[in-house]
């Protein structure tokens, strides 16, 4: 685990392979360098600073944490934690015991990995989008719980949300409130899922009177995480793209701002 320069000038350290719950599943953690606790809470040097958290779930491919990499490691470049756990959506709960397996960890060891559950982003790209803003939408279904913030990164509103089974568009129609900031980006370029999907949510949110922001990076599905479908390995891969990076680093910025409040 040696610490390179993220591309905001910060090192950044990463543990690899945490397992996060009962599942048996892994997660990645990234921040940076410095003070790295453990689960058990031995920390790698003396520092004890308390970073923003942010819990990025991936999209609709099962277990592919590593395809957040980039994108996660710009976020903890601008001094943030940062937790990637895999996912399998061809589970038969869709993947809500994973999910929430995840964010149950985040609640219990945030503090030992050197950040703080009270700040916490919940995040997600495509389908994690989705997920994430359902459980802000239904904090019943976390013992009440709500995060800092939601940030949705191409995502899908109008279908179920794999931790709640309902799709957050009709949750709002029923009177449902996030009780959060909703901070969304979508690139203008995405034939996967269309940026009219976000913008939907954003008109939707803003007729409730509540919080939300959109920004339309020019870029792809890809890459709003720095990366480029690769249709030889079915998955997306890294790549120096300037669309791509110019876009991934707005979504940095803003998942890594979002817990503090600091996003425009």
């Amino acid at each position: 685990m040696a610490p390179d320069m993220g591309m905001a000038g910060t090192a950044v350290e990463t543990v690899r392979g945490l397992i996060y719950g009962p599942s048996g599943k892994q997660l990645d953690v990234h921040r940076p360098a410095g003070a790295f606790g453990t689960p058990e809470g031995t920390a790698s040097t003396a520092s004890t600073a308390t970073l923003p958290t942010v819990l990025l779930w991936h999209g609709i491919g099962p277990d592919e944490r590593d395809v957040l990499e980039p994108l996660a490691r710009a976020t903890a470049a601008h001094g943030a934690l940062v937790l990637v756990p895999d996912w399998r959506s061809d589970a038969p709960d869709g993947g809500r015991s994973h999910l929430l397996e995840s964010l149950a960890f985040l609640r219990k060891e945030a503090g030992g990995l050197g950040g703080d559950e009270a700040s916490c982003v919940l995040a997600g790209w495509s389908a994690g989008a989705g997920a994430a803003l359902g459980v802000a939408l239904r904090p019943a279904s976390v013992a009440e719980w709500r995060p800092r913030a939601v940030v949705g990164v191409a995502g899908r509103y109008d279908v179920p949300a794999r931790t709640t089974g309902t799709a957050p568009l009709d949750d709002l129609a029923a009177g449902q409130d996030p009780g959060v900031p909703v901070h969304l980006l979508h690139g203008t370029r995405d034939t996967v899922v269309d940026a009219q999907c976000s913008r939907a949510l954003t008109e939707a949110l803003r007729a409730a009177g509540r919080t939300v922001t959109l920004q339309e990076p020019d870029t792809d599905h890809a890459g709003v995480l720095m990366t480029a479908y690769d249709p030889a390995v079915d998955r997306c891969v890294p790549t120096t793209a300037e669309h791509a990076v110019r876009a991934g680093q707005l979504v940095a910025g803003v998942l890594a701002g979002a817990g503090e409040g600091g996003v425009a």
